[in-house]
């Protein structure tokens, strides 16, 4: 085998900005390898935390033809048509609502989200999806993160939950839905049961988890590299997609912040500090470890982080699901694929523009070649 391919996708609950971008990817690859070309033909392992382990399950999960349930390009009227009813904004909007939400009950039921994810997903279980699948959750019954795998999930019949209720589980954030509860069997009928919570809580930058996860399967063997005997990061190429976010904003300072008790840190003008500030550095502290291990052995181009940093306003809500704030999340998505590539810079810490490297869009269409080649070589080397 040549390269191990690691698909990465990055997400809050409901931003948009990933779904133009995949689309790029995926148009490349259909010019080159036909109109039936798939995001889960290409990546050896895809991951998702949140709205995008729900992402993860649509386009790797098999339909009745055991191709894919979604195409790239299908996501953002999924989430046009279902986004408004996923979040209403009656209940954003309402007094009451937001008092219960303070004081007891999240903001949304997720009835809709669980009759949705239900209907389309089915009984399929995590052992079917179509490519190696990893979606982080968090059991705050155990207090550990629970990472599906479609390996483990062939592995253990423990493990091998619905994907509907893994997608439920992993974008069950806390405050906006309910904890997900469900139990599993394991071949002697023991239930394991499953308190589970968004995993932006504990990964909310899945990339490094898929690059631990294919490290772990080719040294166990269980994923046949001839060439690789240990992970290897001259042989992989990483695509990581974020869900964008307002850090540059600089929105909090020392000289307020000071001055603040808990309920300040909790919330503060409609903002939650503590939550912000967790989950930008656990995605912070991730791009920063990857991109060290990438740089450090010359091979930076093989790691490509598309993010955005200076959302504003109601595009970096997590929740205003209205038609014309969606429009807006999918326009800057097509808008980041016309910015320079961005990297971290190892000694500030801070994501920079790259001199020479092009676009996003056309650092896109240099993985989308270099998948199909990969795809055509492992062809011919299974003829």
């Amino acid at each position: 085998m040549g390269r191990s391919f690691v698909g990465a996708v990055l997400i809050t609950f409901l931003v948009l900005l990933q779904h133009p971008i995949a689309c790029v990817a995926t148009k490349r690859k259909k010019e080159l390898d036909g109109p039936n070309a798939r995001i889960a033909d290409y990546f050896d392992v895809v991951a998702g935390t949140s709205t995008g382990g729900l992402i993860t399950t649509m386009l790797t999960a098999p339909n009745k033809d055991n191709r894919p349930l979604y195409a790239a390009k299908d996501i953002n009227n999924f989430y046009m048509e279902h986004g408004p009813k996923i979040f209403p904004q009656n209940s954003r909007n309402n007094f009451m609502k937001k008092m219960l939400n303070l004081f007891g009950g999240p903001k949304y039921d997720g009835k809709y989200l669980r009759s949705l994810v239900r209907s389309e997903l089915g009984n399929l279980k995590m052992k079917q999806t179509l490519t190696h699948t990893l979606i982080p959750t968090f059991d705050i019954k155990r207090l550990q993160p629970i990472i599906f795998t479609t390996t483990d999930a062939r592995a253990s019949e423990s493990k091998n939950a619905r994907l509907s209720d893994v997608s439920l589980g992993t974008s069950a954030a806390p405050t906006y839905f309910p904890v997900h509860y469900f139990e599993t069997k394991d071949g002697q009928g023991k239930i394991r049961t499953f308190d589970l919570i968004d995993g932006g809580v504990a990964a909310n930058n899945p990339t490094l988890l898929a690059i631990t996860h294919i490290s772990r399967e080719i040294m166990t063997r269980r994923l046949k590299y001839e060439d690789m005997k240990t992970v290897d990061c001259k042989k992989m190429l990483v695509l990581s997609l974020g869900a964008g976010t307002g850090k540059n904003k600089e929105k909090y300072n020392a000289a307020t912040a000071s001055k603040w008790g808990l309920l300040s840190w909790m919330y503060n003008h409609g903002a939650t500090p503590l939550l912000d500030i967790f989950t930008d550095a656990i995605t912070d502290i991730v791009d920063i470890h990857v991109s060290t291990m990438f740089q450090s052995l010359h091979n930076q181009k093989s790691y490509l982080r598309i993010q955005n940093d200076s959302m504003i306003g109601e595009a970096a809500s997590v929740d205003i699901s209205t038609i014309e704030n969606m429009q807006t999340l999918v326009q800057t998505g097509k808008d980041l694929l016309k910015k320079p590539v961005s990297r971290v810079n190892l000694e500030t810490g801070r994501v920079e523009a790259v001199r020479g490297e092009g676009t996003n869009e056309e650092a896109l269409t240099r993985f989308a070649k270099l998948l199909s080649e990969e795809r055509k070589f492992r062809r011919l080397g299974m003829a």
